[in-house]
């Protein structure tokens, strides 16, 4: 089985740092994979930016995302979700690559709502929703988008802070269940507590 995100292009665009001036431009981001460093981090333009948000721990937690993120209005439950999606390491906080990993994913999802938001009206409504999805390459039943439209839209429309949060659970959704499915054919077999531990912290 094919995964979304996995083997695919998910968008070429670039990366806009923040205070960084106009010329510095990061990649593209295809699929999910975390970022390897080819130089060492300080030598990295965001690294300053990442320096400047993240606590004395050297890492950014859901309060420092929330505060760092503050022109798109993000609630502090979105930001935990947000840092959960790439907590590789279990600690609640993102280091350096994974903060680097975020903002290429927060780009491309950026893009890819203003893509699909026609009438440029900020939200999107379900049809919206559905083309926005399937240009990530999920293909999700009906019956999973109409569930997925009930969780996060507000009158029959999704915001941007909601749609970032259902592109977060799909994304850690899809991963948590890939690395189990081992034999790619779509079904695997959970022990309660690795299901209850791979959902609850999402």
């Amino acid at each position: 089985m094919a995964y979304p995100g996995y083997g695919g292009e998910f968008g070429n665009f670039n990366i806009q740092i923040p205070g960084a001036g106009p010329d510095v431009i990061l990649g593209g981001f295809s699929g999910y994979p975390a970022y390897s460093d080819p130089y060492s981090s300080a030598d990295d333009p965001m690294y300053a930016y990442f320096s400047a948000v993240a606590g004395q721990d050297g890492e950014v937690d859901a309060e420092e995302l929330q505060r760092c993120l503050t022109q798109s209005a993000f609630s502090l439950e979105t930001c935990r979700i947000m840092i959960a999606m790439l907590d590789r390491d279990y600690t609640g906080k993102m280091g350096f690559n994974e903060f680097k990993e975020l903002w290429a994913a927060l780009n491309a999802w950026k893009q890819n709502f203003m893509t699909v938001d026609q009438d440029r009206s900020g939200t999107i409504e379900h049809h919206e929703l559905r083309e926005a999805i399937a240009l990530m390459g999920y293909r999700l039943s009906p019956q999973t988008l109409t569930t997925i439209v009930q969780r996060y839209s507000k009158n029959g429309r999704i915001f941007f802070d909601d749609y970032v949060a259902c592109c977060v659970k799909l994304r850690a959704l899809t991963d948590f269940f890939r690395k189990r499915d081992h034999l790619r054919q779509g079904f695997v077999n959970f022990v309660y507590d690795d299901f209850l531990q791979g959902t609850m912290a999402i």
